[in-house]
């Protein structure tokens, strides 16, 4: 009787605890049981982070896609915004391509990427190399000097530089003082040097955000890596491409993207200093959709301008995302 309880026994605990030996002496466990993504508890979960997000997303399709829709939707009608819109399908978008003034306008966009992207990027990188990894003495104040640009507004540089460029304003007194007088002008009333002194001012503009991104960035690079570059024997020059170039790759993708859209963007210092004056020596694609909207009410052309400056930022974001991914 002993030995039939003791059998019942162990088959009662081999049935409880159903765990097979191996071939090696371990223990087989039975799988867990986790929740899956169509499981009940998951999808409230989601349910409940939609309804939080409703407002945000109500408010963003309010402000920003129906608007978007809507002017997407007249820029293939002719509307002077207050009689009855014609229907003009994709002639406000052929006259984009064809309107000498418009073709000005996006030549003008391809000077301003240099002054407004390339030297601000090239400048704040090299800014930042010089500064960023050493105790240069003064390299705060001359952060904060350069930096200074993006704590003022648009309208307050447009006014600085209108001030500096002005036939008596300080550039000119320089000029003077120093016997170049033959060199002073009206800089802004110029047809020759308004679209340049208008780049310079965008170029002090943007300078400080680079450097800024680039001194954040340079500060995380590992200092074994530099140590190993020059162990290697390399000079500032190979060490500034070999290392802090490649250790920049998320800050350059930033910085480019900022200014390349600032860039294809620009209105506030041309509109505030020469409103694409003189003549149309400093107009750009936004200036046109500007008086197009506001002065000789087309809303229609207005708009198929908006839409084309929206495509091509676009692209240009996502040429730039994509290019630093592959880099990865």
């Amino acid at each position: 009787m002993a030995t039939l309880d003791e059998s019942h026994t162990s088959e009662a605990v081999s049935v409880a605890a159903p765990a097979a030996a191996t071939a090696g002496g371990e223990a087989v466990r039975p799988p867990r049981h986790t929740n899956r993504a169509g499981s009940p508890s998951r999808r409230r979960r989601r349910r409940l982070g939609l309804v939080y997000l409703a407002p945000a997303l109500l408010i963003y399709a309010c402000v920003v896609l129906l608007p978007a829709g809507q002017g997407v939707r007249l820029s293939f009608y002719h509307w002077d915004g207050i009689t009855a819109a014609t229907w003009a399908g994709l002639e406000n978008y052929t006259d984009f391509f064809s309107d000498p003034t418009l073709r000005q306008a996006v030549g003008h966009t391809l000077f301003f990427i240099v002054f407004f992207s390339f030297l601000p990027v090239i400048l704040g990188m090299v800014s930042a190399a010089l500064t960023a990894r050493k105790d240069t003495r003064g390299a705060g104040v001359y952060r904060w000097i350069i930096f200074l640009p993006q704590v003022l507004t648009p309208a307050v540089v447009a006014v600085v530089w209108k001030q500096i460029y002005a036939p008596d304003g300080p550039l000119n007194s320089v000029l003077t003082a120093f016997g170049l007088g033959g060199l002073t002008r009206g800089w802004l009333g110029d047809f020759t040097w308004a679209l340049p002194a208008l780049g310079l001012a965008g170029t002090w503009g943007a300078f400080g955000l680079c450097m800024v991104l680039f001194a954040a960035g340079a500060q995380n690079i590992p200092n074994e890596l530099y140590d190993a570059a020059r162990m290697d024997g390399a000079g500032p020059v190979r060490e500034f491409f070999t290392v802090t170039l490649p250790g920049l790759r998320g800050q350059l993708a930033v910085a480019l993207t900022l200014t390349l859209l600032g860039a294809i963007r620009v209105f506030d210092i041309v509109w505030l200093t020469t409103k694409g004056g003189p003549g149309t020596s400093t107009i750009t694609p936004t200036v046109v959709l500007y008086k197009r909207a506001f002065s000789n009410p087309d809303v229609g052309a207005a708009c198929a301008i908006g839409v084309v400056l929206a495509v091509v930022a676009l692209i240009v974001s996502l040429a730039v995302v994509k290019l630093s991914e592959g880099d990865d």
